[in-house]
């Protein structure tokens, strides 16, 4: 369905396409979601697919790419953390979040960052698998700390064969997969042998090996026979709704999340659920870890073409359950206490969040504060100068909303001429008047402050934003900042336990967090670049054939300009035009 505007406002999939779209169209509808759907109405489009299972997996597809204003979305879904074993030589294992663009396994999806972060520490305890980066491995010329102290087994200086190497990378594919006690039994056989070789060392090695693995399994075992399955909580209070996933691999409670869905106004949980189950379970993609077994807190009508999907997606047979008995109500229990537990630590937060606002627009006597925005600047002696843009609305940090603006065309070190770059590639085309901030911190003094009254003086939208420069005080410690409005000719100085302080103090630390991680970012990507990447006329299939044929960067630094010819590709004048350039860095 689209407005007048021609944008998507809500995709829906039905057995019965007339009864389906007729009841949108009754005398009374009692729902105000649909009357206010069906006022919006302007056009409707329809897709015919094969079967059930299709029609959901594109519903599924088409709320993505869209994300309708009358659908239930899942925010932050389009991203899980997963951990990565890469197809190297000797391969790494590693944190991995968004698209799968590097060859390799993929163990997952975990339920947050820090079950991935835990599961890495672990494995690097037991299994002397690299978690370095490719260039810190290849610059390696001697065994780096995690040598010293066990946790990688060095294969960057040759400690290690190839086939022990690629035996532990196979332990740990199985650890991952949830067959702990394969592993063990594989590591007893391989202790047992190594022990009637005399070797030990080896055999020792082993056993602390298999006692690592025996006691992690002991602290994470859980009391039931249930080794595989997703038991989801769910609870609605107070206007929000909480979906608690608590995940089980391997009779272990690998970890667990609260999700709270976008929801548009009087959606029956029925829909809700059925929503999440399939925006979650049908992104996660075929090479992921699905349950054999969903628990429902209750009972859902598209119970069976979900199953169907999700099984299509998972390439196994996959159930979802909501009569629960015995072990399995008591997760239940225990997940939706979880998800009640959240609502109730958000609200909380979401009534502080309400407090610092309400006192901020007295601070800055305003009628209403709805959107605040906040400018950085970063840079190491002028270079790689970075501005940072964070916004904040009513739930506070708006972290979809930030942007980072690379500075050019400015004198190095000119901070004052980086924040007039940074306005005008913020507000410089800017027609959405609902994009407009009620406040524009600025942080800085009169210097930074009087950049953005010039821009703003000649501003044609309505809606004119407070200007506020944030000046650190003269020891630069919290709670000494002064507040400057009207190009500094105002100043407003808060106690240093004001919550109004704090929210600004909140958002200014934001952006200069923002701004600096950009800068770092930039400033490394600089470092790693190669420098045959400035000469013209040198692109990405020459500088692989350059460093092929040279054996690496020292090998073109100490080549002539006759070696350079020899290169495939590489004429007399290119070849005079590299070196030159090499030489004349140098």
């Amino acid at each position: 369905m689209l407005d007048k505007d021609d944008h998507v406002i809500y995709v829906g999939k039905a057995k019965n396409l007339k009864k389906r779209v007729s009841s949108y169209f009754r005398a009374n509808i009692p729902e105000s979601k649909t009357r206010a759907l069906v006022k919006n109405i302007h056009q409707i489009e329809v897709t015919l697919t094969n079967t059930e299972t299709e029609a959901l997996l594109l519903e599924n597809n088409l709320i993505k790419q869209y994300m309708p204003r009358y659908n239930i979305l899942l925010r932050d879904d389009k991203s899980y953390p997963y951990i990565l074993v890469t197809e190297h030589r000797h391969p790494r294992i590693a944190f991995h979040r968004g698209s799968r663009k590097q060859k390799g396994d993929y163990f997952g999806p975990f339920p947050s960052s820090g079950a991935v972060s835990e599961s890495l520490r672990l494995m690097q305890k037991i299994f002397p698998v690299r978690q370095c980066e490719d260039a810190y491995y290849r610059a390696r010329s001697r065994p780096c700390l995690q040598y010293q102290l066990k946790r990688c087994s060095a294969p960057c200086v040759d400690k290690v064969s190839d086939e022990e190497y690629q035996q532990e990378v196979q332990f740990v594919k199985l650890f991952l997969s949830g067959k702990s006690s394969q592993v063990i039994a594989a590591l007893v056989d391989k202790m047992e042998k190594a022990s009637l070789a005399l070797n030990f060392e080896l055999a020792a090695k082993i056993r602390d090996q298999i006692l690592l693995l025996r006691k992690m399994q002991e602290q994470q075992s859980v009391s039931g026979n249930f080794a595989e399955m997703d038991v989801i909580g769910y609870q609605t209070k107070n206007g929000l709704t909480a979906v608690h996933l608590l995940m089980i691999r391997d009779h272990k409670i690998l970890g667990s999340n609260t999700f709270f869905p976008k929801i548009p106004k009087d959606s029956i949980d029925d829909e809700i659920l059925s929503s999440f189950i399939a925006q979650y379970y049908l992104s996660v993609g075929r090479s992921s870890r699905i349950a054999k077994e969903i628990i429902l807190p209750f009972a859902i009508a598209d119970t069976e073409v979900l199953n169907a999907a999700i099984s299509q997606v998972a390439d196994k047979k996959v159930h979802l359950k909501a009569v629960q008995r015995g072990e399995r109500a008591e997760y239940l229990e225990l997940a939706n206490k979880n998800a009640l537990n959240s609502i109730l630590t958000k609200q909380s937060a979401q009534d502080s969040i309400n407090k610092r606002y309400a006192a901020l627009k007295s601070a800055l006597a305003l009628d209403e504060i709805n959107r605040m925005e906040c400018f950085d600047i970063s840079h190491t002696m002028g270079e790689n100068t970075v501005a940072s843009c964070v916004v904040f609305d009513g739930q506070g940090p708006n972290k979809k909303e930030y942007r980072r603006y690379n500075v050019k065309g400015i004198t190095g070190g000119d901070d004052y001429a980086a924040m007039a770059f940074a306005l005008k590639k913020r507000y410089g085309k800017m027609t959405d008047v609902t994009k407009v901030p009620d406040v524009v911190f600025i942080d800085g003094g009169k210097g930074q402050l009087s950049q953005a009254e010039h821009f703003f003086s000649t501003w044609t939208l309505e809606k004119q934003p407070l200007l506020v420069g944030v000046a650190k005080g003269v020891s630069r410690k919290a709670g000494l900042e002064t507040l400057l409005i009207d190009a500094g000719r105002k100043t407003i100085n808060l106690s240093a336990d004001s919550i109004a302080l704090h929210l600004i103090q909140h958002i200014r630390d934001e952006s200069h967090r923002f701004a600096i991680a950009g800068h770092r970012n930039k400033r490394q990507k600089q470092r790693n670049q190669s420098v045959l990447e400035e000469i013209p006329n040198v692109g990405q299939k020459r500088r692989q054939a350059i460093l092929k044929f040279l054996g690496g960067m020292q090998g073109v630094l100490g080549a002539s300009i006759s070696q350079l010819e020899k290169v495939p590709g590489i004429s007399q004048e290119l070849a005079e035009k590299i070196f030159n350039h090499l030489h004349d860095k140098s």
